[in-house]
């Protein structure tokens, strides 16, 4: 109350300049600060950008909403690329990292199963991400994908182990294949069709709602990792 009582009554003198910015300043650095969102990175294909689905149906907003649902203070951030292989995910990592992130979410490799990529070539780019996502300590969760059989039983089982031996390789938790959810419990594919959009490739606003389900609890132990991870820094 003094200090506005002198200032009024030197107002117009310049002296009163740098005492309200020297006190500015104080109460600035004596108000508490507000913590910021987890930032979770989802990095995939048509999967993850929600082709085909409106605003707010796919994939990322529908798990914002659910890990909001359960308190998780999170932005996610949608780097789904509709087409993208494994090589494209690579090549678009650094990029996507440049601003820092405290998670990722890694789902790639439905395309290349789509155009028979040699499995060979979609361990050595999924390898690639996760040393990358190492190199700038960004926990990963890796989510499986899984080969159909019209490419034969080797092309399937090399294919498949790919997620579960890097994920062990490189130390980042394991998500079971994206659209398994769809088909659970069930002994043929018609139930599956319930939850397909017409392509039979990509998953209906009620199919994704049961993939968020599945796999939510696997982002939510992925985010408490980063927080430990980042209370240890």
């Amino acid at each position: 109350m003094v200090f506005v009582s002198a200032c009024s009554v030197i107002a117009r003198s310049a002296l009163c300049v740098p005492v309200v910015s020297a006190l500015s300043a104080l109460f600035l650095l004596a108000a508490p600060l507000e913590a910021q969102p987890q930032k979770l990175i989802a990095l995939g294909d048509s999967l993850t950008q929600g082709y085909g689905l409106a605003e707010g149906d796919g994939f990322v907003p529908q798990l914002e909403a659910w890990l909001r649902a359960k308190g998780y203070d999170v932005q996610l951030v949608n780097a789904g690329v509709s087409g993208d292989t494994s090589q494209g995910g690579l090549s678009r990592l650094e990029w996507t990292l440049s601003e820092g992130a405290d998670a990722m979410i890694v789902t790639l490799g439905g395309n290349d199963l789509l155009r028979g990529l040699d499995p060979a070539l979609t361990r050595r780019n999924l390898d690639a991400i996760l040393s990358g996502a190492a190199a700038k300590n960004v926990p990963v969760l890796l989510v499986a994908m899984e080969a159909p059989g019209n490419y034969g039983p080797q092309y399937r089982e090399d294919f498949d182990k790919i997620y579960p031996e890097l994920a062990e390789k490189h130390g980042v938790l394991l998500g079971e294949s994206f659209l398994k959810p769809l088909v659970r419990g069930e002994t043929n594919l018609s139930v599956m069709r319930d939850y397909m959009q017409g392509d039979g490739i990509h998953p209906n606003r009620e199919g994704v709602t049961k993939i968020v389900d599945a796999m939510g609890p696997k982002v939510a132990e992925l985010l408490d990792l980063a927080r430990a991870r980042s209370a240890t820094k």
